[in-house]
């Protein structure tokens, strides 16, 4: 079967896209970004990878006309603004104009349930895109997921920050709400399970777990599942603004997700009822079996995606093809270079920076700044990266963004995600003499831009300079 996969760069999407491939289909990628693409290993001949922006019609005409199924796993909830929802109607009309010239049967639309008469504008507008949708000349089906838990998801990372960094907690009354969360594996075998099957032609299906629980519930369960005790009141004094706040400093999550996620979780989220798992032969599993199945996949770093590596997550607006290219002229550059004995180890530690394993020199300031950034609404260094040793276009790590990760050519590239009175580049490259060369570029905004560089430029000499000695001659990390 011909199938193509639009979010082939998400949560969900990068981790479906190895099932398709393993059993036999012929699937078609759209993605925003070509760069930011990885392909499984193994399957090229039948792998196709097509550069494809829903808010572009023009460009959707990329997509062949003889698809067959279409999975639209294409969402806006961590977008700034109070415009997502138009942007995500928007989208889903183009693609549905695109679909109707193709011979597309079917399309599945992973949304979120909705049973509520007062919506938060999130789950309305995934209301609003599976109306779009169906107005479709195919057969739509729609699988709606309540909150996922998986290694990486939102909902997990969220939940591990709270647990494992608050013993205590006074928290929003929305905590009390309860939804029906369910295993990130049985969305992908629902997801799996419905393709083609003419008995889900035109229909809606609501899938979640076992286990109806309150966030309080999730919270305490997660800590005793992880052998924390916790304790957690609640108050009704917080507003949605001031739950979004105590969300954003507390854990990973960006500001606008803390707020759509906040939204959501004030509404009651638990499926009706229906026997689309028995018919699937899914065996749902609880939230228990969820939490530590992705724990496991954690210690054996096997998270295969990660919402953090979501483009939204950061501050970067447009692609990586908008800033791969360093500019020369008007920045600021503070270049360092140093010969290497062993450049396949330097190259290791290159390719570990950030994370648990920091910086290599002044890893103190690197946090301080985080906190900083965080406080002005930034990302911060919360975000991490979702494998130890592995980098790809695209993906976050701590408060930058990973434009190149070229191993073969020894050149690794980062675009800096933080709040700045400009913008900046850090690029660290292996020559072919085995010389380091750390190059951090600087393209002030305005008067304040300038300023800025002249009063960091005496951390940089001791930071760049002793984290270039560290990764030249590896030694302990301060």
């Amino acid at each position: 079967m011909k199938i193509l996969l639009t979010g082939a760069t998400g949560y969900i999407g990068k981790r479906l896209l190895p099932h398709l491939l393993e059993a036999g289909h012929h699937v078609v990628c759209a993605v925003r970004d070509r760069r930011r693409f990885v392909p499984p290993p193994g399957h090229a001949d039948r792998l196709k990878v097509i550069e494809a922006d829903v808010l572009d019609p023009g460009s959707l005409e990329s997509i062949p006309a003889d698809i067959e199924v279409a999975y639209y796993l294409i969402h806006s909830m961590t977008t700034s603004g109070s415009g997502f929802s138009e942007l995500e109607a928007r989208s889903a009309r183009n693609m549905v104009d695109r679909l109707t010239a193709t011979r597309v049967r079917q399309v599945i639309y992973l949304s979120g349930i909705v049973n509520a008469e007062e919506l938060s504008a999130h789950l309305s507008s995934r209301q609003q895109v599976e109306s779009i949708l169906a107005d479709g000349p195919f057969a739509l089906t729609t699988l709606r997921a309540g909150i996922i838990i998986g290694s990486g998801s939102a909902s997990f990372e969220i939940m591990r920050d709270l647990v494992e960094k608050l013993p205590v907690m006074i928290t929003p009354r929305w905590l009390e709400t309860r939804s029906q969360p369910i295993a990130v594996r049985n969305v992908l075998q629902f997801l799996i399970g419905v393709l083609g099957r003419e008995d889900t032609f035109g229909q809606g299906f609501d899938i979640g777990g076992p286990d109806i629980m309150t966030y309080k519930e999730m919270l305490l369960e997660f800590g005793r599942i992880r052998g924390l005790k916790r304790f957690i009141w609640t108050v009704p004094v917080m507003t949605p603004r001031l739950s979004s706040y105590w969300l954003y400093f507390v854990t990973a999550t960006s500001y606008p997700l803390a707020v759509h996620l906040v939204n959501s979780m004030k509404v009651e989220v638990i499926g009706k009822p229906n026997d689309l798992a028995d018919r699937l032969g899914i065996q749902l599993l609880t939230f228990e079996e969820a939490i530590r199945l992705a724990f496991v996949r954690i210690e054996q770093n096997e998270i295969v995606s990660s919402w953090k590596d979501a483009m939204a997550s950061g501050q970067m607006a447009g692609t990586i093809s908008d800033y791969i290219q360093v500019p020369v002229h008007g920045c600021f550059r503070d270049e360092r270079s140093m010969p290497v004995d062993d450049p396949d180890r330097v190259l290791e530690r290159i390719w570990a920076l950030g994370g648990k394993t920091g910086w290599y020199y002044g890893n103190v300031l690197w946090k301080l700044r985080g906190y900083l950034d965080k406080l002005s609404g930034g990302v911060g260094l919360r975000r991490g990266r979702t494998h130890p040793t592995e980098i790809h276009a695209g993906d976050a790590l701590d408060f930058w963004r990973v434009l190149l990760a070229d191993k073969t050519g020894r050149r690794l590239l980062l675009f800096a995600e933080m709040r700045l009175p400009g913008e900046a580049w850090l690029e660290f490259r292996l020559d072919e003499h085995d010389v380091l060369h750390q190059t951090a570029t600087f393209r002030p905004r305005g008067v304040w831009g300038r300023l800025y560089w002249y009063a960091v430029t005496p951390l940089h000499h001791f930071v760049f300079q002793g984290m270039l000695q560290r990764l030249a001659r590896p030694g302990s990390r301060s």
